[in-house]
Parts: structure tokens; C-alpha cells; sequence
């Protein structure tokens, strides 16, 4: 078996060599003759190792994808598009690093992928999904030969990265194809997201890495360190790395990728700043959905004129009444717009946009169509009138300030916008009742309140359009399930103004019971990191009404079970205590600290605040520090802290 290791090294280095480095040593006669002696063996042999060139071919359509959770969770990135914004990114870094270094590189618009290894073997991919897990594409990725299935590191390993199609590979696809694609971001996504692998070769993407996202042994220190270990392991990186010393560096490289961008074979949208040293990244930390450390900066949005042949009104689940334009179809960014939004009455004014008028849209990526303004308006172009009853229920609108509200609280649209977001995913997660059901529900079932939906029966539903049996039992059993739900998806799901699944977290830490939130104050909520003065008046507002605890009182009588965490304590060395930890610990990361406060009974703040009784301060500890001096909190460092938990 000698000679099928040969082989395998060899297909392998000239692949490497082709796929990665651009720079062929062979001809494709040469491989393919070494390919085919390989194949060969191993139909005799019926053996096939697990590098194996043989591996990378489109096998039988799967049934579906799979679920798999990332080792390490996968951030998204906050966005900039101005340098004002950009300047606010800088100033939050320089609050912990005196001199920081950066990095910047191209953001390219694909579809973001993680890779996992083990023992130097290849073991799967997925799709980034929520960060915190993903959809198993192992099938549709071993059809891409731009990353290898063995790598040098022995340990575990996550690598992040993301898949593209080739523009000009795109072009020619697109020559022979029945259906053509419109853009190499969709192209990828399809080819990505499609259960037969063979599509996915068709299309032949490659993946561009950029991160490591988990390493069971060693740790690097910096972006440049990603970058050159991930060169060093045989993946394929875009050759483009600024590394920068300040914030004009930083906007020049920018300017750099703006011009370069229009000239490379790969769609981009943006440039990408991260914080290149690893310890000042982990005192920044993470918000529930970025890293502190790291912006994206996107590039003008694409724009062009249209004309505007309608304007309707549509009103979500708190009765706000939004006027969406109907246009003239405009090609913009790689998708065809046919809608456009206005905020509010008072935009579509201010804007002076009229039926018939042509009008500057913009689209950036999945941001929805936006009309920035009137262009021209010609003979015969109407006023659009402001409605003075809800377009749904008759109900006479309500203003307030520049915006329309219907005060119906069962209102069809209103209550259809309530139960799809009350169902939704990072809510209840009932799988399967989405708008169209929901609306189904109203229209037959008299569904008024969600709480009405721990009442169907399987009669009920058998009454509804489209529903038969294996339908009925998957809902039923999705409500049923439901009912064991976290406090902070429930508080997420009531659909309070303004909380969302980071103020609901907070909301849930802080007040512990949903009895305890009901009585919550304006001025207690308002301590609270992610609650601001609307918001904390829109909650009191809402606990106020006794329809609404009414509700909640009919879904915990209906078996809801809103349950908060309980967290494993050891002792009570930190019991009663607030603690914000800043600067740099030597022999702790932060999420270890943070840890060891909170099973030994203590309660961590990411700022310091007036309920703030104890700050923890390592090696270059910054404003934190300042502003807990000015409030005369107890401040210990390191050392002390050591000493505390022994």
C-alpha cells in the first residue's frame, strides 16, 4: 500500500499547488494519469483513505442537513459606513490598549464556513447558522478542493473561513446554465446550501480562511498569527494583510481595498479592522452578537433611480403603520427591488415622495430597499394622503410624532405579527407556525392571544387549509414542546417595545421571576446595561396593562414553564457582590474569572454602574477603573483576588 500513499502525497502537493497557490507544476494529463492509476486501487482494493483525492466528487443527493454545534461560538461582525463610526470603534479600543495595532483585510460576500479538524484529519463543515451552531455541509464542502482534509497541528482545531464563487467563474457557469444566477453571493449560498453535492461541484466554489476559531493546544497571539499558521497548514488565504498602527493607517488601507476591490476576481463589500493583538482582544470581550474587537466597514451602498407606482400601508405587532413603495423593478446589488420602505409618514414627507415620482433607492446586501429621496417629479404626480383609518381593521389611527399607530389591539395584521414573533425561533421556537399559519389561525380558529395556542386540538387544526396529519401532530408537538422554555426567550417572545434577546437576558439576571419584573421601577430598570429611558418606560408600560399580565397569567396556567438557569455555586466568597473586571489578568483569562465570581456566588458586570460593590483590576485597567475610583467602589487587584478564591 505503499504506492497508494505515493500517490496520495503527490495528487495532494500538486493539488495544493493548483488550488491554493495558483502556480501548477504539472499538466492536468500528468494528474489526471496519477488520479486514475489511484482510482484504480482502490476499486480493487475497495479501500479508500481518508485524504484521498477520490473523496472530492459530488456523491448522492443527502436528505437533509444536519445540526451541529461549533466547538466555539462564531460572532458576527458590527458594521460601520462612515468614519465618524469608525472613529467611535477606535475610541472604545483605546480605552483598553494605549498603542493598539490593527489589522485590516478584504470582507468578502459569501457565505461564512467553519471547518473542523481533529488528530490532523479533516472532520466536517458547517455553515455559521446562528454562531452557536450550523448546518453540516461535509458532502457539499469535500466537492472543493481549495482546503486540505490533513493538516500538520494534531489537536483540535476550528478554522473559519468564507465560501465564494469566482466572478469569473461565475460568468462561465452562466454561458451554459438553464437558470442563470444573478450574483456570486446567491450562487455560493446555493451551491453551499444544496442537498445534492453534485450541484455544488457544478458551481465550483472555494472557501478564502481567515480565523482560527478554536485551538485545543497553544494559542496565538495575533491576527498575523492566524494568519500565518493558517498558510503554514495548507489553507487558502486571500493574500491581503494591513497591519496598521492608528486610525489613519487603518483609513488608508481601507482606501486601499476600495480602488483594488473593482480589480479581483471575488466579490467584496467592505474592509474588516480587527484588533491584532489576542490579550487586548480579551479584555474588550464580546456583546451578544459581536466581538468588541473587531468592525466591518462597508463601502457605499449601491443606488439608482426608479419610479414609485403605489405606496400601501402595512402595520406590525405594536400597530405602527409603515408605508412601503411600490416601484418600477430596479436591478440593485445583485437582486432584482420591487419594494422599497419609508420609515414613517413624516420620512415619506420629509423625502417629498409622490406616486409617480422617480426617486433615488439604495440597497446594501439583505439590508431592505431603502428610498432616500425624491429625484424628479413629473405632470400628474400625486400627494400620498395620510391615512386617517387603519387600511386593515377601520379603526381611526393614533399619531404620535412622526408616526401612525392603529390603537386595535386585535387588529388581524397586529395579532398575525404577535403570533409569528411569539413562535419565532429565539422566542418559543414553535417549528412551523409561521405568518401564513398564523394567519390561518385567525381567520378560522378566532386566534386573538397566544396563549390561545396551548388550546388547539388536533380538530382545530384539521379545519385549516393544507393540514393533514403529519402537519397537525409536528405543530401540536412544537407547541407542546414549547412549553419548557427559558425566562429570558420568554420575556423575548411577550414582544415588549424595545427588548429584544440582549435586554431580555439583562432583564432576567437582574430581576430573577417574572413576578419580581412586574414590579420593577423605571429608575431600577434603567441601571440595567441594555435598557435604556424608553425602553424602561415601554416595559412599565406593558406590566401595567392588565390584559397583558392577564396573558401572562393564561400561559403559565396553559403549562408554560419559563426557567432561569441555575448556576452551580461552590461557595459564597462573592455572595451579594457586583463585579466588573478590567485591565489584564496574568494567570486568568476573563471568561475563567468570570466564572470563578459566579460559582462562588458573585454577579458579573460588563460596566461599572452605582450596583456596582467590587471592581477587579489586572495590568493596564482603564476608564473602569477611573470611574470606580470617582464612585468610591472597592477596587482589589490580582493578587488579592487569588487570594480571595484559595
Amino acid at each position: 500500500m505503499n504506492r497508494v500513499r505515493e500517490l496520495i502525497d503527490q495528487l495532494n502537493k500538486w493539488a495544493y499547488e493548483y488550488y491554493v497557490l495558483d502556480n501548477p507544476s504539472v499538466s492536468d494529463r500528468e494528474y489526471d494519469k496519477l488520479y486514475d492509476e489511484l482510482k484504480a486501487i482502490e476499486e480493487e482494493t475497495g479501500k479508500v483513505e481518508f485524504d484521498s483525492p477520490t473523496k472530492r466528487v459530488g456523491g448522492d443527493p443527502i436528505k437533509g442537513f444536519e445540526k451541529h454545534a461549533h466547538i466555539s461560538r462564531l460572532y458576527s461582525l458590527d458594521k460601520s459606513v462612515t468614519y465618524d463610526e469608525l472613529d467611535a470603534f477606535f475610541t472604545r479600543i483605546k480605552k483598553v490598549a494605549d498603542s493598539p495595532e490593527y489589522t485590516v483585510e478584504y470582507k468578502f460576500d459569501g457565505l461564512t464556513m467553519c471547518l473542523t479538524y481533529d488528530g490532523g484529519k479533516f472532520v466536517r463543515a458547517t455553515t455559521r447558522g446562528n454562531g452557536v451552531e450550523g448546518e453540516d455541509v461535509t458532502a457539499q464542502c469535500l466537492t472543493i478542493k481549495s482546503f486540505p482534509l490533513s493538516i500538520p497541528y494534531q489537536g483540535t482545531l476550528e478554522v473559519q473561513g468564507e465560501a465564494v464563487i469566482r466572478l469569473s467563474v461565475l460568468e462561465e457557469y452562466n454561458k451554459t446554465a438553464k437558470e442563470q444566477l444573478k450574483n456570486a453571493r446567491n450562487a455560493v449560498a446555493g451551491a453551499i446550501r444544496n442537498l445534492d453535492p453534485k450541484i455544488t461541484a457544478e458551481r465550483k466554489p472555494e472557501i478564502l480562511f481567515y480565523n482560527v476559531n478554536y485551538m485545543s493546544e497553544g494559542e496565538l497571539p495575533s491576527q498575523v498569527a492566524h494568519f500565518d499558521f493558517l498558510k503554514e497548514q495548507g489553507f487558502k488565504v486571500f493574500d491581503f494583510l494591513r497591519v496598521c498602527k492608528g486610525a489613519d493607517e487603518v483609513k488608508a488601507a481601507i482606501e486601499e481595498i476600495e480602488v483594488e476591490r473593482k480589480n479581483i476576481d471575488v466579490l467584496t463589500d467592505g474592509a474588516v479592522i480587527k484588533l491584532n493583538s489576542t490579550k487586548e482582544r480579551d479584555i474588550l470581550g464580546a456583546t451578544d452578537k459581536f466581538p468588541r474587537w473587531a468592525m466591518a466597514y462597508k463601502f457605499e451602498a449601491e443606488e439608482s433611480v426608479t419610479t414609485v407606482k403605489e405606496v400601501v400601508w402595512q402595520v406590525g405587532r405594536t400597530g405602527k403603520l409603515t408605508p412601503l413603495a411600490i416601484v418600477e423593478p430596479v436591478e440593485l446589488a445583485g437582486a432584482t427591488v420591487r419594494k422599497a420602505t419609508l420609515n414613517n409618514f413624516g420620512d415619506l414627507t420629509r423625502k417629498d415622495i409622490k406616486i409617480g415620482s422617480k426617486v433615488l433607492i439604495r440597497r446594501s446586501n439583505e439590508v431592505i430597499p431603502e428610498i432616500l429621496g425624491a429625484v424628479e417629479h413629473i405632470e400628474g404626480s400625486l400627494n400620498v394622503e395620510k391615512p386617517e383609518k387603519c387600511p386593515f381593521c377601520g379603526n381611526l389611527v393614533e399619531e404620535v410624532g412622526a408616526n401612525l399607530f392603529c390603537p386595535n389591539k386585535y387588529c388581524p395584521p397586529r395579532v398575525v405579527a404577535k403570533v409569528e414573533h411569539f413562535a419565532s425561533k429565539d422566542a418559543m421556537d414553535i417549528e412551523g407556525l409561521s405568518e401564513k399559519t398564523a394567519q390561518l389561525m385567525y381567520d378560522n380558529l378566532g386566534l386573538r392571544e397566544c396563549s390561545a395556542l396551548y388550546g388547539y386540538t388536533a380538530k382545530d387544526l384539521g379545519c385549516l387549509e393544507g393540514f393533514k396529519t403529519k402537519k397537525i401532530n409536528n405543530i401540536l408537538g412544537a407547541i407542546e414542546k414549547s412549553k419548557e422554555v427559558s425566562a429570558e426567550r420568554f420575556i423575548f417572545a411577550l414582544g415588549i417595545d424595545g427588548v429584544g434577546k440582549v435586554a431580555a437576558k439583562d432583564l432576567v439576571k437582574a430581576f430573577k421571576t417574572i413576578e419580581n419584573l412586574k414590579k420593577a421601577t423605571k429608575e431600577e430598570l434603567i441601571e440595567l446595561e441594555n435598557v435604556g429611558e424608553i425602553t424602561a418606560d415601554a416595559i412599565v408600560k406593558w406590566f401595567g396593562d392588565e390584559e397583558n399580565t392577564a396573558e401572562i397569567d393564561n400561559l403559565l396556567a396553559a403549562g408554560v414553564n419559563p426557567q432561569t438557569a441555575q448556576k452551580s455555586v461552590i461557595s459564597s466568597i462573592f455572595a451579594g457582590q457586583f463585579v466588573v473586571l478590567t485591565g489584564t489578568l496574568q494567570e486568568f483569562k476573563r471568561s475563567e474569572a468570570q466564572k470563578i465570581i459566579e460559582e462562588n456566588g458573585g454577579e458579573c458586570q460588563s460596566s461599572v454602574t452605582a450596583k456596582t460593590t467590587l471592581v477587579i483590576a489586572g495590568d493596564s485597567a482603564g476608564s473602569k477603573l477611573d470611574k470606580a475610583k470617582k464612585l468610591g467602589i472597592k477596587i482589589i487587584d490580582e493578587a488579592a483576588f487569588k487570594a480571595m478564591i484559595r
